[in-house]
């Protein structure tokens, strides 16, 4: 059973998300970052739902402190604060996800399932499904008898959009997670590597990319 830890201040959020997810996970609920800090150091755990806003070592520091450790596990921020530069903070210091309070708690459930998920496969540096292995350490495309060498960038986006099959992303989460915040690409350029992609694995049937328009795109695996 995967090992979540929720570091919250308030009680009674704390007891409730502890609640919530006690009958599909463990879970060891802290009261801060200090405290967060040592069971990471003692414990195995899969993922970290952190506040931002705690006594004595916050959720910024704290996951800061977790990156600079060499850790990968996924992050989950919960906050308060929806502005863009609140989020853009967490981001750059390693954050995966965030769910602004106040939340519905089956999403928060939701979104823990698909960072446990992507974590797994990030892992594993593949992604299989039948004859299909998207390959990190490679960056290839294999199905059958037949293995597609994609450019890194190409690849990289690929790999996003698969690491979550059927969810959109917009060109803006892309060109943050792909080509960072401090980019002069435009969002075109998401649409132009998108392209070279479905180019290059034409006949690669597994795999379907969808532009969803006026959002962004979503890639699915299609298993025969």
């Amino acid at each position: 059973m995967p090992v979540i830890l929720v570091a919250e201040d308030d009680d009674n959020l704390r007891l409730l998300i502890t609640q919530r997810l006690k009958n599909l996970y463990e879970v060891i609920a802290v009261r801060n970052g200090d405290e967060a800090l040592e069971v990471l150091n003692r414990d195995r755990i899969d993922l970290l739902v952190t506040d931002i806003m705690m006594p004595g070592t916050d959720g910024f520091q704290l996951v800061e402190t977790v990156r600079k450790s060499g850790s990968p596990i996924p992050v989950l921020m919960l906050t308060a604060n929806q502005s863009f530069e609140a989020k853009k903070q967490g981001f750059s210091l390693g954050t995966d996800d965030y769910l602004t309070k106040p939340f519905d708690k089956e999403e928060l459930i939701w979104r823990i399932q698909a960072l446990l998920r992507r974590y797994r496969i990030d892992q594993d540096n593949k992604i299989r499904a039948g004859s299909l292995v998207v390959n990190r350490e490679s960056y290839t495309v294999s199905s059958g008898d037949r293995a597609v060498t994609l450019p890194r960038k190409e690849f990289e986006l690929l790999y996003k959009l698969l690491s979550s099959p059927g969810r959109i992303f917009t060109k803006s989460q892309l060109m943050e997670a792909i080509w960072g915040y401090e980019t002069e690409s435009s969002e075109d350029t998401v649409k132009t590597h998108i392209s070279r992609i479905r180019n290059r694995l034409k006949g690669v049937d597994e795999i379907k990319i969808t532009a969803v328009k006026g959002i962004g795109y979503k890639a699915e695996v299609v298993t025969k």
